[in-house]
């Protein structure tokens, strides 16, 4: 199927209360567009660099969410264009933005990345992590907490993926119910971000309403771009 195709078919199967993050990071600005003419307007980069020169290229109305691993010393090419960090998984890095945020007089949207899977190489917090954040008297002016993003274990195995996407899940649940109790937690902690082209469906099920899909709509990883 081509680009255009897939995004009609994932726009028509995903429900109304879940945003499709297209995961363009490798593909060309004319993949990118391709999409964009399909109707997409939301798109996932992990590459501060690619990230920069698209949002130079193509159409100011694209709404670009960062979902890698953020280098501080990257963060001015990626923060004045990205509508929201998906990835952070550090209190540096949070530290950075926050700074940076204050900077540029800006107030930054992040996701907390929570570690779930088995691979150690995958970056994260752990949930106790995320918690002192979430209710340490730091104030973090300069970022919001939308909520938190995550990625299972690499396996077929279902019962290990539900397992995963069920402790990202489980957190989310436990901040949302105290949301006043921390002027970081909002009415404004309502996403969940996590699946993927190979474990979207039961991210769905499960009550993901941010979904990033790459491989799926984008084929293969291009060997350069």
């Amino acid at each position: 199927m081509s680009i255009a195709s897939e995004i009609v078919k994932l726009h028509s199967e995903l429900p109304s209360t879940v945003k499709l993050v297209a995961v363009s990071k490798f593909h060309p600005a004319s993949a990118v567009m391709e999409a964009y003419n399909a109707g997409q307007r939301v798109f996932g980069e992990n590459r501060p660099q690619e990230l920069f020169a698209k949002a130079k290229e193509l159409p100011a109305d694209i709404e670009w969410h960062f979902i890698g691993h953020l280098q501080t010393n990257k963060l001015k090419m990626v923060l004045p264009f990205a509508s929201i960090v998906e990835s952070v998984d550090s209190l540096h890095l949070l530290e950075a933005i926050d700074r940076w945020g204050r900077d540029n007089s800006k107030v930054v949207d992040v996701l907390l990345e929570l570690h779930v899977a088995a691979e150690e190489t995958k970056q994260g917090f752990d949930a106790d992590e995320i918690r002192s954040i979430m209710f340490s008297p730091e104030p973090f002016a300069n970022i919001r907490f939308r909520g938190l993003m995550g990625m299972a274990t690499l396996t077929s195995d279902e019962h290990v993926i539900e397992a995963d996407f069920g402790r990202i899940v489980s957190l989310f649940d436990e901040l949302s119910a105290r949301i006043g109790d921390s002027p970081k937690l909002t009415a404004d902690f309502n996403l969940r971000s996590f699946g993927m082209t190979h474990d979207y469906g039961i991210a769905v099920r499960m009550g993901a309403n941010i979904v990033r899909i790459g491989t799926l709509i984008f084929g293969a990883r291009p060997a350069k771009i």
